[in-house]
């Protein structure tokens, strides 16, 4: 199985330009596992709200997370991205993905008219 793995808004890209190399390689690890694998581990994966999964990533002594959806079952859409420095994902990032995916599906739903 291979999903095919996009962007949206350009959230995602800003987000890997503020990490080191060695973070964008870990984080591409987690992407390459969502790419390739029917069922990814709950340590790299898990159900946020609404549609709305977390990619986690751990390096360095930070943790990262990048929130996507699946749309057609296949093709991961990446949102937003984000350091995570405490325990509980922050409501305000989660509130972001929400609004992400809303603009996300009024968009494709314009193009397909």
């Amino acid at each position: 199985m291979e999903r095919k793995i996009k962007t949206y808004g350009g959230y995602f890209e800003s987000f890997m330009d503020t990490l080191t190399e060695q973070a964008q390689h870990k984080i591409q690890y987690g992407l390459d596992l969502l790419k390739t694998q029917d069922r990814v581990p709950v340590k790299f994966v898990s159900l946020i709200r609404d549609g709305i999964y977390e990619l986690k990533t751990e390096y360095g002594g930070n943790i990262y997370r990048v929130f996507f959806i699946f749309d057609d079952g296949q093709i991961v859409v990446l949102f937003n991205g984000f350091q995570k420095k405490t325990q509980k994902t922050p409501k305000g990032e989660i509130e972001k993905a929400l609004t992400i995916k809303q603009e996300y599906y009024a968009d494709k739903q314009s193009q397909n008219r």
